[in-house]
């Protein structure tokens, strides 16, 4: 078991299963703008790099369409983000298991749809901080976000470890020398995760339980 002082968590992939309403927004932009929409599995292959490259991924040729894009886009996913969007059905057990280390989601999703999920979802206050991707000026997996967040927490690399369902997590925490955890279960493919080579793998979240301490 790894003794750690700092659980960093991503969000969409990880703590919740939220592919279905981001698909659903992104196809509404899209066919609001009179373009072909796209399956849910493809919009699933965009995520994970914050809004502004998912919609430049649906746009694909179609970039002039950005700015409108993105307004529809917002305008709908915060009317509809908890349509479908629920945790995975271990994190409020994995939670409350390690409910006195230090805590923090760590997301490229927006800040604001963020807390908006979290709070209707009843895990907001499990965390010592909540950081989107406009909480800062650097997005995963650039390791200088790591290093400010285990600054203001005291946390060191070699106690830290960031757990996610994405290829920016695993980097992340390699970026700023701390432990990695894919979560092999979520949005990601398992072999795009597997061949990075993380320090950790869970197949769900009560893993976790047996390999950190």
């Amino acid at each position: 078991m790894k003794e750690v002082d700092l659980l960093v968590f991503d969000l969409d992939g990880t703590l919740i299963r939220s592919g279905d309403d981001l698909a659903a927004s992104v196809n509404h932009s899209l066919k609001t703008l009179g373009l072909p929409t796209l399956t849910t599995e493809t919009v699933h292959g965009f995520i994970g790099d914050g809004v502004k490259i998912l919609m430049k991924r649906a746009l694909g040729p179609a970039l002039e369409h950005y700015d409108r894009a993105m307004d529809l886009f917002a305008d709908y996913y915060a009317e509809h983000l908890l349509d479908h969007t629920t945790l995975y059905p271990d994190v409020t057990e994995v939670l409350d298991y390690f409910d006195r280390k230090k805590m923090v989601i760590v997301t490229n999703k927006l800040h604001g749809f963020t807390l908006q999920i979290a709070k209707a979802l009843g895990i907001a206050d499990r965390f010592r901080e909540i950081i989107g991707e406009d909480s800062t000026p650097f997005k995963k997996p650039d390791q200088r976000l790591l290093q400010l967040v285990m600054e203001k927490w005291g946390g060191t690399p070699e106690r830290t470890v960031v757990i996610g369902d994405g290829v920016n997590d695993i980097m992340l925490g390699r970026n700023a020398g701390a432990l990695s955890c894919a979560f092999l279960n979520g949005i990601t493919g398992r072999d795009q995760l597997l061949a990075l080579a993380p320090d950790l793998t869970c197949e769900a979240l009560s893993d976790l339980k047996t390999l950190l301490c």
